[in-house]
């Protein structure tokens, strides 16, 4: 416990390298999904092409990338609390487990759906997967917010700011939707 408690700088490093990892995997795993089930619209044979490749692509990235820096990041937030168990008496840190929590039903959720994907089962259009793209930038926000913040008062202003991004990211979506449609 004495090496953890001189090194907390190091584990919390670790923890914040391995969130960003997962993050990343996140939301590229999403733009495979819009791509794979864009690529499945298309005709033979740019349609089994594509196919296979995106399949591919979304294996590897899951199992060696996302999974893997989900499972490091709840290791290290675990060694953390272990750590300094006093962070559990904060009510900023109830706020953001809880929202970690809702990030880890989003990175199954996700899971479900590559493994639906990779079965050609096509139960999300890409426009629904677009704005589910945006769910993991939000709780991204939120998550950093309420670390950075931890006060209160600035918790009640940053929750405005998120509902406002989430607004404005909904229409940027809408508008992205009807330009599409233009071409």
């Amino acid at each position: 416990m004495d090496w953890f408690q001189q090194n907390l700088g190091i584990v919390k490093a670790l923890h914040i390298i391995f969130m960003v990892s997962w993050f990343a995997g996140l939301f590229y795993m999403v733009r495979l999904f819009i791509y794979a089930v864009e690529a499945n619209e298309k005709e033979e044979p740019e349609k089994s092409i594509l196919s296979r490749q995106f399949t591919l692509m979304q294996g590897r990235l899951w199992w060696i990338i996302t999974t893997p820096a989900m499972v490091l990041t709840v290791v290290f937030g675990g060694l953390m609390l272990w750590i300094v168990p006093a962070y559990l008496q904060e009510l900023y840190m109830h706020l953001k487990l809880g929202f970690v929590a809702l990030l880890l039903v989003y990175h199954f959720i996700c899971q479900k759906i590559f493994l639906d994907l990779k079965k050609n089962q096509f139960h999300w259009s890409s426009g629904a997967l677009r704005i589910w793209n945006e769910v993991a930038t939000l709780l991204l926000v939120i998550i950093v917010f309420i670390i950075v913040l931890k006060d209160g008062t600035n918790w009640i202003y940053a929750s405005i700011g998120f509902l406002a991004l989430a607004l404005l990211l909904l229409f940027a979506i809408k508008m992205y939707r009807a330009v599409l449609k233009k071409e």
